[in-house]
């Protein structure tokens, strides 16, 4: 059996203890590795290697800090498809949909190749007589990224770009339930020629995580998941003088209006939807039918729900792959028993699917419900699973308040052909990120990523301008260069510029 170990100091470790836990292939139901669990001792050795690494490194130029980023990018340009694969095999997801991801993440190293220019500071000429003024920005020191299962490579590509780029060291503790993505990126890095430290990587659960948010070599964390979790991460790193980003969970709307085009509405809805089974912070959960939409809209979708090709993520044709645990399934599918339950009408139910081959594979299918409420459980829970639910308004302003009412606020969108629609919902509306006819509004990477409400505790986005700001902070130098055979009298009253 495969057992996959922590990268500290670069270079594989075995780790403290002997605790390890399974990783499965979820389109089969096999355990395919063990992967080690570490905790406080695995975490303190981490954070001495990057510790020692960032005497160095912050003091290296930018310009070799960026070589090493368009050396990193080209790796994983190279090495798309063997990440990809590792990827689908842990998590469950097409391969196509992982080198998606890869790629996205991959827009954030570009971004990070591009620092001479995004780190410019400022300069102020003569501010007072023979006084100026100039900023520039410094690295914090060891920083830590805390990331999710949905996305592996993506979400730590979100993070440790930056931060290595503007001169940090990292440890990146990745889920346990799909580990083999960090520890690949992890030698891309060593191959690219980061220096040994730089980057690490500590498996574990809980022990793991408390350990990063309470060490005081760590000065900053960022976090992805849930929201509770988010909560929890803030809470406990703030109050141990960190600064924290922490991205929590979503309850995402795609409103359709009765202009809108229904087959390309729900086409992308769709999409949206199932794609990577629903396991995405940014998937539409919630379609939100306004006025005469609805009937037409509900017809074309429950169409395009049963055409889905559910499938092993490495199988030509597949579009939506299995859930990442049979606890994953198990927990949609009981959600799906407890909307109908509740009053929603199951228009396409994915419960109870076998896949030829792999009849013990974590699969379920999609699964559509109409007529859902904002009582019903289907709508209030975030189900990170294949199950979109229809719930329907007379108006978009009815539409707009029932948004503004969830408490997530992570992503949204409008499908319409009217510019006036779309100005008022993209004004009222109390979300972070927005899409017009663009069903899943992640932003470019030199752009910020960042909901509102539940879905960001506290108030640091991730990556664009608000990750430089996040893993750096500023200096600002007054000088005075007077001429040597000049004396300038001291005075004792508060200065002034005059």
């Amino acid at each position: 059996m495969k057992t996959i170990p922590h990268w500290i100091n670069g270079s594989p470790a075995p780790g403290s203890t002997a605790d390890t836990q399974p990783v499965f292939n979820p389109a089969t139901g096999a355990e395919q590795a063990q992967v080690v669990l570490g905790g406080a001792a695995d975490v303190d050795a981490a954070v001495t290697a990057a510790a020692n690494a960032f005497e160095t490194w912050s003091d290296s130029s930018l310009s070799r800090r960026t070589q090493v980023m368009f050396a990193f990018r080209q790796l994983l340009v190279e090495h798309e498809e063997e990440l990809g694969r590792i990827i689908s095999a842990e998590h469950g997801k097409t391969v196509d949909d992982a080198r998606g991801e890869i790629t996205r993440g991959r827009e954030v190293v570009e971004f990070a190749c591009g620092l001479g220019d995004v780190l410019k500071g400022s300069f102020s000429d003569q501010v007072s007589r023979g006084v100026d003024v100039h900023d520039f920005r410094q690295p914090l020191g060891v920083v830590a990224g805390i990331t999710p299962f949905n996305f592996p490579a993506m979400v730590p590509l979100w993070m440790h770009p930056i931060a290595i780029a503007t001169g940090n060291t990292f440890l990146l503790k990745p889920s346990e339930r799909d580990p083999s993505a960090a520890n690949f990126v992890a030698e891309l890095y060593q191959r690219a020629g980061l220096p040994d430290g730089v980057f690490n990587v500590v498996h574990g659960g809980k022990p793991a995580v408390d350990a990063i948010l309470t060490h005081p070599g760590i000065e900053a964390v960022s976090f992805v998941g849930s929201t509770p979790i988010a909560k929890y991460v803030h809470e406990q790193a703030t109050a141990h003088g960190k600064r924290v980003q922490a991205l929590g969970g979503a309850k995402n709307h795609a409103v359709v209006l009765p202009d809108a085009d229904l087959e390309f509405a729900a086409n992308h809805i769709t999409a949206g939807a199932y794609g990577s089974a629903g396991e995405r912070c940014m998937a539409v959960s919630v379609a939100v039918a306004v006025g005469d939409a609805a009937d037409g809209l509900v017809e074309v979708l429950a169409r395009k729900a049963r055409e889905v090709e559910v499938g092993p993520g490495d199988r030509p044709g597949t579009e939506m792959g299995p859930l990442v645990t049979k606890d994953a399934q198990e927990r949609v599918e009981n959600a799906v028993g407890t909307a109908a339950a509740q009053g929603a009408t199951v228009v396409v139910d994915g419960r109870g699917l076998k896949v030829d081959g792999h009849e013990e594979g974590f699969f379920t299918g999609p699964s559509l419900l109409d007529h859902v409420t904002t009582e019903m459980e289907a709508y209030k829970e975030e189900l990170f699973g294949p199950v979109l639910a229809v719930v329907r308004a007379e108006s978009l302003d009815q539409a707009i308040d029932l948004i503004n009412a969830n408490p997530y606020g992570n992503g949204t969108a409008l499908f319409t052909a009217s510019g006036e629609a779309a100005r008022r919902f993209q004004r009222r509306i109390k979300v972070g990120m927005i899409g017009i006819n663009v069903p899943v509004p992640v932003p470019m990477s030199y752009y910020s990523f960042g909901g509102w409400k539940d879905s960001l505790i506290g108030d640091s986005p991730i990556h664009g301008p608000e990750g430089i700001r996040f893993y750096t902070r500023p200096k600002v130098v007054t000088s005075r260069w007077p001429q040597t055979e000049q004396q300038v009298a001291a005075g004792f009253n508060f200065p002034t510029s005059s």
